[in-house]
């Protein structure tokens, strides 16, 4: 499989993008205050870093299968550790899920736009998938907000 300069191109930008996610959420799970929090962002983290090796395996020529995976954000039941007060240390934790929620977006957003530079359905299939995977994110950090009286 070769690929075209513009989908090449298009690789290498979701690559960062998906870099950018990983570091962030490295980051986040360290200033996170509340252990449910740190837990979820660790998760996110191993996944982007997953988003970002099948990336690369475009790159080398390989598609990396998909498992259409739309069923995490939907079992994820995150417990509760925060009460009705607002808290700084809950405030603090908010703004960072509330970032990554909308970091969640654009990245979905951009997969979204980005799937049909590609002629290749198996690499349509991939980014298909990551792109439910992003909103899967978007949704556990909603989860993990509403349970805490955050949204």
């Amino acid at each position: 499989m070769v690929l075209t300069q513009k989908e090449t191109t298009t690789i290498e930008d979701l690559k960062t993008q998906e870099q950018s996610c990983i570091q962030k959420y490295e980051r986040y799970s360290k200033e996170a205050k509340d252990p449910v929090l740190q837990e979820l962002f660790q998760t996110i983290a191993k996944e982007e870093q997953k988003h970002f090796d099948s990336l690369n395996q475009v790159l080398q020529g390989a598609v990396p299968k998909t498992d259409c995976n739309d069923s995490s954000g939907k079992e994820y039941n995150p417990r509760a550790t925060y009460d009705a007060t607002n808290s700084e240390e809950k405030k603090a934790d908010c703004f960072l899920a509330t970032d990554c929620i909308g970091t969640e977006k654009m990245v979905s957003g951009e997969y979204n736009s980005d799937v049909f530079v590609f002629g290749n359905s198996d690499i349509r299939k991939l980014l298909a998938d990551l792109q439910v995977e992003e909103q899967n994110h978007a949704e556990m950090l909603w989860k993990y907000k509403t349970v805490n009286g955050m949204a």
